[in-house]
């Protein structure tokens, strides 16, 4: 039986079966809300019982009342035993609709009676017309019901109609299938026909459809006349789109200036008695790309002539040379990177050996004036030239800090910071102000934000950091102008290619704007490197101070990107990533007396005999007890037969073990033992390896008697 056959009798089944669901519905419906409204008038019997039997007719009516309107009655009377009307209550029902229903027999009044009963004796009965409401659930239910009839009708006529569509789908590609085979047939005849035609064709555009050079002509206007099909894979025109125009039109402006002298020098050569173009032209061209990018591409241009030797047009080659001119461009890159790299590490390793020399002479200068100046009363005369001499030391120190910047190897510790704290601290300084006394007529103007996040870094470099830059803004504005000092958080989802490449991630920005003469590009890319500047020398600078702030944003994982147009200013960001650590609030430091020592045994391990002298001398007046030794190998052997409550060790010494070879030995054998590292020039990665082996704090040379005191004494304390 086909599909349409079935199909018919679906619809005459469903109907069938609704129909008869629907009548036994309806049925037991009927005979349930009857018997429902009977139960609910038995127990309005019951309720009235009491009010009957005591004759309470007011409250027996406002009950009435209440259950016909509830009960959906159109009467409701209370009879008693002998017959006579207790009370009768008239309701709105039924309504205009349910009297039309009524009328039509598709709704009925139904009469409903039931005994009152007090005291098992009956006193009376109770009779409501009831107007039954089933037919609007009725209706409801039908019209569901006919909507699953139409709806499988539907899908019956959709089957249907499917079936039919396959049929004729199937007639169809048979059809089709039949026509292409004849079709089939005749391509192949006709491939035949024309194969000879075919290889004779492609056998003249095989090179120049098979190259990745683009063949091209032009006539004496300099308008193409032919291009190879790899045209527009190349410059992303159809080759059609090209033929008549000029040339013009796929090339940069300067470059069709340098075509144009080409071809007005063409170079001749003498054939006979006439002069005719020479060899061909070489020349880098900077094509336009069809969606507005440009090509380098590399030109071999010939010149054509006819029988007779007039110049007829122009034959060329083009070949793309933009990926090969970017790997020129990438390893110039790099080998000027390479040769800074070299630059830097060759001044960082001089400045480096200069600057560890230079702090082991300072530490005579920075700590005997400390030692002095304690058994020297207030006013003593030569006092002050003490103080001189140690304030003196102390500003060398920080000069020599810079050096070893340059060697990325300057070492100093973290704290929680706030970016908008050091802007005004250093607006507050000293230095400052004496800028601001070279530069009268430039305006500072602070834009931070609030609540700026937090970031983890060293107070001093990062001042440095905002001191360097500001100047840089003022000595670019030396006619007067502004400097803006900007503060900004930021969220990266994506990195920015800038000066550097700025990875994702949180950063507080910190933006130093000028509207000064600007960098040109040849020196933006030499800024950081040392001794390279444009400063006033002696006033502002010694070539140094970028080149600190590069190693300084480097040291605290951070990024700076530059932005400037000649004339119009610069703009310098540094983008240090934020801190989510909680603030530590600052001590007060405490006088050296509080931090006097209880005659402890302090061992020095010091390769510099003078080094072993002050610290020595230091840590007696505190009033410990202090052995030195010159090597690590001899704190070993001094350890084997003798206790010390703390060891000061020196990071770096000559020959033989450094500090953190000797820590490593003595803790094989005395895991509990205290140990401060001391360096002025130490590898970090060395002296965080020894903290993480057990070491305390990290404590910098030269020096000061106030600040070993207390290093000293917290970790003594330290349990």
């Amino acid at each position: 039986m086909s599909w349409n056959g079935k199909n018919n009798k679906i619809p005459i089944i469903a109907m069938i079966l609704l129909t008869g669901l629907f009548c036994v519905f309806a049925l037991v419906h009927e005979k349930y809300n009857s018997h429902q409204a009977q139960e609910r008038l038995e127990k309005h019997a019951q309720i009235i019982a009491n009010d009957l039997w005591n004759f309470n007719f007011n409250g027996a009516v406002e009950y009435l009342k209440l259950a016909a309107e509830s009960g959906h009655y159109e009467s409701l009377a209370v009879i008693s035993h002998n017959g006579e009307l207790f009370h009768e209550i008239s309701t709105k029902y039924p309504t205009k609709i349910e009297t039309a229903l009524i009328r039509m027999h598709l709704s009925q009044r139904v009469i409903l009676v039931a005994q009152i009963h007090y005291n098992n004796n009956i006193i009376g009965w109770m009779e409501a017309v009831w107007i039954p409401e089933t037919l609007y659930t009725h209706i409801y239910i039908s019209v569901i019901l006919m909507m699953i009839l139409l709806v499988i009708f539907l899908y019956n006529r959709i089957a249907g109609e499917k079936s039919m569509l396959g049929q004729r789908v199937n007639e169809r590609t048979n059809e089709l299938s039949t026509a292409n085979e004849i079709l089939k047939v005749e391509i192949v005849n006709h491939a035949l026909a024309e194969n000879a035609l075919r290889e004779s064709e492609e056998k003249h555009r095989f090179l120049a459809e098979n190259i990745d050079d683009v063949i091209w002509t032009l006539d004496h206007d300099a308008k193409y006349t032919y291009i190879s099909p790899v045209a527009s894979r190349m410059y992303g025109w159809n080759p059609l789109e090209l033929i008549g125009l000029s040339v013009k039109k796929i090339l940069t402006p300067q470059s069709f200036i340098n075509l144009q002298k080409t071809l007005q020098r063409k170079p001749l050569q003498t054939q006979g008695l006439a002069e005719v173009p020479a060899h061909s032209t070489v020349l880098e061209l900077e094509m336009v790309h069809k969606d507005g990018s440009t090509i380098w591409c590399e030109v071999t241009i010939s010149f054509l002539t006819d029988e007779t030797g007039q110049l007829t047009g122009t034959m060329g080659v083009a070949r793309n040379i933009t990926e090969r001119l970017l790997a020129l461009q990438e390893k110039e890159t790099l080998k000027e990177k390479l040769e800074r790299s070299k630059k830097m590490e060759s001044l960082g390793l001089l400045a480096g050996g200069v600057a560890h020399d230079l702090n082991n002479v300072l530490s005579g200068i920075v700590s005997y004036p400390d030692l002095i100046l304690l058994d020297m009363d207030a006013d003593h005369p030569i006092r002050k030239r003490i103080e001189t001499i140690r304030d003196s030391g102390m500003k060398a120190a920080e000069i020599v800090n810079d050096l070893l910047t340059l060697t990325r190897r300057g070492v100093f510790t973290t704290q929680v910071l706030n970016l908008n704290t050091l802007v005004q601290e250093y607006l507050a300084s000293p230095e400052f102000n004496k800028m601001i006394s070279y530069h009268p007529t430039i305006d500072t103007t602070l834009r931070l934000e609030k609540n700026l996040p937090d970031i983890n870094g060293s107070p001093t470099p990062l001042k440095k950091v905002i001191m360097n830059l500001v100047s840089n803004a003022a000595e670019a504005q030396l006619d007067g102008g502004e400097i803006i000092v900007q503060t900004r958080s930021c969220h990266l989802d994506t990195a920015i290619i800038g000066y550097q490449t700025i990875d994702i991630g949180e950063y507080s920005v910190l933006s130093i704007i000028d509207k000064g003469e600007g960098i040109s590009p040849d020196d933006l890319r030499s800024i950081f490197e040392p001794f390279y500047t444009k400063k006033v020398m002696g006033r502002s600078g010694t070539g140094l101070g970028l080149t600190v702030v590069w190693g300084t944003i480097e040291d605290h994982k951070g990024f700076i990107d530059i932005k400037s147009v000649k004339d119009h200013g610069t703009t310098i960001e540094v983008y240090i990533p934020i801190s989510h650590e909680v603030v530590v609030p600052a001590i007060e430091p405490e006088e050296v007396k509080t931090h006097q020592g209880n005659h402890e045994k302090i061992l020095v391990v010091d390769d510099i005999d003078y080094q072993r002298e002050i610290a020595c001398a230091i840590l007696n007046r505190l009033n410990y007890s202090v052995t030195s030794v010159a090597s690590g190998e001899e704190a070993i052997d001094y350890l084997e037969t003798n206790s010390a409550d703390l060891i000061i060790l020196d990071m770096i010494m000559g020959n033989g073990m450094d500090g953190l070879e000797t820590y490593r030995a003595i803790i094989e054998k005395c895991p509990w033992q205290k140990a401060i590292i001391a360096s002025g020039y130490s590898e970090t990665d060395r002296v965080k390896e020894a903290q993480n082996l057990g070491a305390g704090n990290y404590i910098k040379k030269p020096y000061k008697l106030e600040h070993l005191s207390i290093v000293v004494h917290n970790e003594l304390a330290r349990t």
